[in-house]
This record gives structure tokens, C-alpha cells and sequence, in this order.
């Protein structure tokens, strides 16, 4: 634990009463920061953020900082930062997303977080009127993901990019904040990802739309975080009908593409570089016919590889698995698709078979 203003609180002792209503608003008032690095300690985390509060003009409280305590958890890696007033803890929501030390850090409202009583002790939301241009952020962010209207948006396939999930989401109205969820070692997406709308009034019909739709091998699960799903009003049938029609088109747009062949072509599956030494380029057709076969009969694999002088030809980097039968290569399609090997996420897509018997691999 390091008290900042250890027994006082703006210079001043604390009474009886103040250090009651300390105590009484001190959920509302302290941020939970996480993703910290190896070295922050309690000093250097206290610093910062007082430091960034100023400098977005987040201080609403007075001169001074506006951090008043904070308590590290090393081993997990994440701080509880204590700020003098709920209206700066509001403003400190918008620092999501902040490089700390080099890497960004998470800001969120703790777990003893009460919203209710929270509405009546001061401002919930981050002041508009926040310079967060001044520490390299930009307003909308992660940080207005705050509230009853925030939606939980589940069961993402992993080879959905962050605009194709926004495209999506956006056919109901502009988004006020969007944060996809990724793997902090890997950055790649953990499947699921959180919203909230400009317009607070399409949250219910967004939820109903696309709540239970298909993705590919996925099944979407999508509800306001905090509670239930609510059904729309009567009154916004229409709109939810219209936003019904567009998902559909789109969904369209976000499978894999291709007409069904006996070839399935892999992509992100290996690097140039794995490529280039003989005997662990054998192991890589091994382990790929290994794994392909497990779909159905696999006739053939085949891997490009660059040059002996270096030279990249067309086809290098990806992997072309040639099934007996169509069956064979939609079960293999489906099954890769999104998958991981090593660190990279593969896209399987159907490719010609006219192409593939002619030896063109550059499609």
C-alpha cells in the first residue's frame, strides 16, 4: 500500500466524518489498472497518472494530484489506483488504453463498483471536455465502456478483424465505444469483444438481432454485460427488420470465400523462413498431412518453397491440402479455419482445382 497523504487528505487532518465519507465513496473513486509491467511499483504508477490527469485536464478537485493512494498486486500485475474525488476517478476511465511504461495498460471501474450508488455521489462518465490528444489518446475509446448499456458481443470467430466486427455492429448506429478483447502476449483476439451505441435507444434491438446468429463455425452471443437480454419495443420493429436484412448481407461478406472444391488453400499456416531448411520443411508437409487427414482423404500436399538463391516464388507461405472428394475438403475448410498453429492463425479458404492441377498457386 502506498499512502500518498498518509492521515490527511488535502493537507488537512481527517475527521471523524470526512474519513467516513472517504470510506463511504472509495469505491466510486479508485480505478482498477491493469497489465502493468514487471517493474511499476506504487511510486511510479501514483506519478504517472497524477501526472496525465493534469495534463488532460482531468483535475476537477483543485491543485495538486489527483492520485491520492495506490496498492499493486505484483504477482497478477495489476494496481487499484485511489483518486481525491468520483469526478476524477470518472475522468481517469478515458486513460484506457494508455502506453505505461511501454505497454498499454487497462483502465476499468473495480469489481465493488456500484453504478447506483455511485450516480448519486458525482459524475459517472469522463468529462467531454478531456485533452486526451494531449497523452496520444483519442476520444470514444475503450474508456466510455461504461454503464447498463454496455453489450457483451461472444462467440467471435478468431479470424474476424477488428473493422469486419465493428462493420457489423455499426448497422444498428455509430458506436460511442469498442474494445476487442485480445491476447496480451499474442494480440490476437480472444473471441469476444464489448460495445456501447451513440444512441443508447438501439441497444435492445442490436441485442436481439444479432443475438444467436452464425459465424461460421461460431454461434454469436450477444446481451447487455450486466444483465439479461431485453426484448425490443414494439415501436422498433422496423428498425430492427431493416438492421436485419444488412447483418444478413454481411454475414455474407464475413464467411470464407469460395465455391466448395476438393482443395482447400492455407494461409498464415507457416512463414518463408520455416520454409528454407530441408529437413524442417520435411517435418512441415509431415505434420500438415497429419493434421489434414484428420478431415478426410487427403491426396495430396503441397507447400511452395523460395529458391535455393532466396528468391520468393508465387504460392510461398501458403499450404494446398487436395481431398478425394468435396466432403473431405469442406470438413478440413471448416475445421482450420481460424485455427492456430504456433503463434499464427490460419485462413482456409477453397481454391481452383483447375489452378492447383496446373501448378498456379499465386491465386
Amino acid at each position: 500500500m502506498f499512502p500518498l497523504a498518509t492521515g490527511q487528505f488535502g493537507g488537512l487532518p481527517l475527521m471523524p466524518v470526512q474519513a467516513m465519507t472517504q470510506q463511504a465513496t472509495r469505491h466510486a473513486r479508485r480505478v482498477y489498472v491493469g497489465g502493468l509491467s514487471p517493474t511499476a511499483n506504487e511510486q511510479s504508477v501514483a506519478t504517472f497518472f497524477s501526472q496525465v490527469m493534469a495534463a488532460i485536464g482531468g483535475n476537477t478537485a483543485g491543485p495538486g494530484d489527483a492520485v491520492v493512494n495506490v496498492y499493486i498486486n505484483h504477482e497478477k500485475k495489476f494496481a487499484f489506483v485511489e483518486m481525491r474525488s468520483v469526478e476524477e476517478a470518472s475522468n481517469a476511465m478515458a486513460l484506457d488504453g494508455i502506453i505505461f511504461e511501454g505497454a498499454p495498460v487497462k483502465v476499468r471501474r473495480p469489481s465493488d463498483y456500484n453504478p447506483s450508488l455511485a450516480a448519486t455521489l458525482g459524475p459517472s462518465q469522463p468529462s467531454p471536455n478531456l485533452n486526451l490528444a494531449a497523452v496520444g489518446l483519442s476520444p470514444g475509446s475503450a474508456g466510455g465502456l461504461e454503464g447498463p448499456d454496455r453489450i457483451f458481443v461472444g462467440g467471435l470467430p478468431y479470424y474476424f478483424t477488428e473493422a469486419q466486427i465493428r462493420e457489423l455492429l455499426e448497422s444498428f448506429g455509430p458506436l460511442r465505444g469498442f474494445d476487442l478483447v485480445k491476447d496480451r502476449e499474442t494480440g490476437n483476439s480472444k473471441g469476444y469483444a464489448f460495445c456501447i451505441y451513440q444512441d443508447l435507444s438501439v441497444t435492445d434491438i442490436a441485442c436481439a438481432a444479432l443475438n444467436g446468429i452464425k459465424m461460421g463455425d461460431k454461434t454469436l452471443t450477444v446481451r447487455r454485460a450486466n444483465q439479461g437480454a431485453t426484448q425490443p419495443k414494439p415501436e422498433q420493429e422496423s428498425i430492427l427488420q431493416h438492421a436485419q436484412q444488412q447483418i444478413a448481407l454481411q454475414r455474407l461478406m464475413l464467411q470464407p470465400q469460395g465455391v466448395p472444391t476438393k482443395v482447400v488453400c492455407l494461409t498464415q499456416a507457416i512463414s518463408e523462413d520455416d520454409l528454407r531448411d530441408d529437413e524442417e520443411y520435411g517435418d512441415i508437409v509431415e505434420d500438415m498431412r497429419q493434421e489434414g487427414g484428420k478431415h478426410g482423404a487427403l491426396v495430396n500436399v503441397v507447400i511452395p518453397r523460395p529458391n535455393p538463391n532466396g528468391e520468393s516464388l508465387p504460392g510461398v507461405g501458403k499450404v494446398f491440402l487436395e481431398y478425394s472428394d468435396v466432403e473431405g475438403s469442406r470438413k478440413a475448410q471448416a475445421a482450420m479455419n481460424g485455427r492456430r498453429f504456433g503463434e499464427n492463425q490460419v485462413i482456409a479458404v477453397f481454391y481452383p482445382e483447375n489452378k492447383f492441377a496446373q501448378g498456379e498457386y499465386d491465386g
